[in-house]
């Protein structure tokens, strides 16, 4: 039964190669009841919390599951979701000290924040750069993990509606389990009757975003097989076609370890974009591979 509710969920952050646009469809392909969730590539977290909101619909929930796990290894980002989850006020409170007179001198306070960023890794000032940052693209240089990215064009989100998008995110997510894993141990986690969804990075492309230098394709085709082996069932979204469909980007998928997929269109890159500085690009959309166990 497809998602028939008007009303679409907020973004959080502001995030490259979110799900944002393309969440009810990936969860649109999951069984309608199962035991355990779990999410071990989190990114904007935009999946799980569309789940979440399935499952509370007051008017017509359409999945029914136990408990959700959400995890990265990016501690910043855990750490972000940690305080949607237990102190809201907390992220509320910074964002609107940072935001409140960012246009008066945007380029002068985006620096502050990223220094600031730099110098601790912390959580709050994390948030705040994803909503300001070019596109949302957290890009780190290889030699120090700095994080590189310039200023965007946008104006941010005021602190009101940032307030009000952590508020509805907490009543989603107040019960969901936040862990700071790699995703081999989280997904160790899954047995019979568990679903597991998978947004790895790019392989073609995100070398340099998001901490993902260490993140090995041929680990995640095992931890797949083993979950399949245990009985969980696994989706995954993975590069697939570039340049509208004219040129392959996917990865060579072991046999047998999938049972069906599609394309999904997920538009422009915005990687592509802030490469090109911005430029206004014709025939540059970009498909996912949405490849499913059972």
């Amino acid at each position: 039964m497809p998602n028939i509710k008007n009303k679409k969920l907020p973004q959080l952050l502001k995030w490259i190669g979110n799900k944002q646009r393309f969440a009810e469809e990936i969860v649109d392909t999951m069984p309608r009841e199962f035991n355990s969730y779990y999410e071990p590539f989190l990114g904007s977290g935009a999946v799980l919390a569309t789940l979440c909101d399935r499952k509370r619909d007051k008017l017509m929930p359409t999945h029914s599951f136990d408990k959700a796990v959400g995890s990265d290894v990016m501690t910043p980002l855990i750490e972000v979701f940690k305080y949607v989850k237990d102190d809201p006020e907390t992220l509320i409170n910074h964002y609107k000290e940072c935001i409140e007179n960012f246009n008066d001198n945007r380029k002068e306070n985006y620096l502050k924040i990223r220094d600031s960023f730099n110098e601790n890794h912390n959580g709050l000032d994390f948030a705040v750069l994803t909503r300001t940052c070019y596109s949302g693209v957290i890009r780190f240089r290889k030699s120090d993990g700095y994080m590189s990215t310039p200023i965007g064009p946008h104006n941010p989100i005021s602190p009101a509606s940032f307030a009000e998008r952590v508020k509805e995110w907490h009543d989603l997510l107040h019960d969901v389990t936040f862990l700071n894993n790699d995703f081999r141990e989280t997904m160790s986690l899954a047995r019979e009757g568990d679903v597991v969804y998978c947004d790895p990075p790019y392989t073609h492309s995100q070398t340099i975003l998001y901490g993902s230098q260490s993140f090995k394709i041929e680990d995640l085709w095992q931890s797949i097989y083993e979950c399949k082996q245990r009985g969980a069932k696994v989706i995954l979204s993975i590069n697939g076609q570039k340049k509208s469909k004219s040129e392959d980007i996917s990865v060579e998928i072991p046999d047998g370890l999938f049972e069906r997929g599609k394309y999904v269109n997920c538009g422009v890159s915005m990687i592509n974009r802030l490469q090109r500085s911005g430029a206004v690009m014709e025939n540059e959309d970009v498909h996912d591979r949405l490849l499913l166990t059972w």
